[in-house]
């Protein structure tokens, strides 16, 4: 997946119903290139069904843990290349550009804390994470 799979990914969380021609023409490709990309982000396992399902969407697994991961990018890596690479990590539910000390925040559920020492590790090893400080929810509301 790379920056323009992702922008195609965020105009669909957008506009689920958007057309192959209109995401054409707002990232620069043909409307087939545009369909092929889509195409491959469903059988990827990316986009799931006939409307995007992202992780934001989904509820927790009972029993998991919700964790917030600050991340900061080894200074090789390319913010958009990061959320290119995370994108296909299914924990991951939602990562927001920050200010300050990290580059990121983000935010995933997880089953248990081996899932998410995997995680962690993926994010250092295949990301670009360069350093990350977790944060695990006790609960919400």
């Amino acid at each position: 997946m790379d920056a323009t799979d992702a922008n195609i990914l965020g105009l669909l969380r957008e506009n689920a119903r958007s057309s192959f021609s209109e995401l054409g023409r707002l990232v620069g490709l043909s409307t087939n290139a545009t369909a092929a990309r889509v195409r491959r982000m469903e059988a990827d396992g990316i986009i799931v069904g006939y409307t995007v399902v992202t992780g934001t969407d989904a509820p927790p697994s009972a029993g998991g843990l919700e964790v917030f991961i600050d991340v900061r990018l080894d200074a090789a890596t390319d913010y958009d290349a990061f959320t290119a690479s995370i994108a296909p990590i299914q924990h991951i539910v939602d990562a927001v550009h920050m200010t300050g000390s990290y580059d990121y925040l983000l935010r995933a559920f997880v089953p248990d804390t081996r899932t998410l020492d995997t995680l962690l590790r993926r994010l250092k090893k295949e990301c670009g994470a360069a350093q990350t400080q977790t944060r695990v929810a006790l609960r919400s509301r």
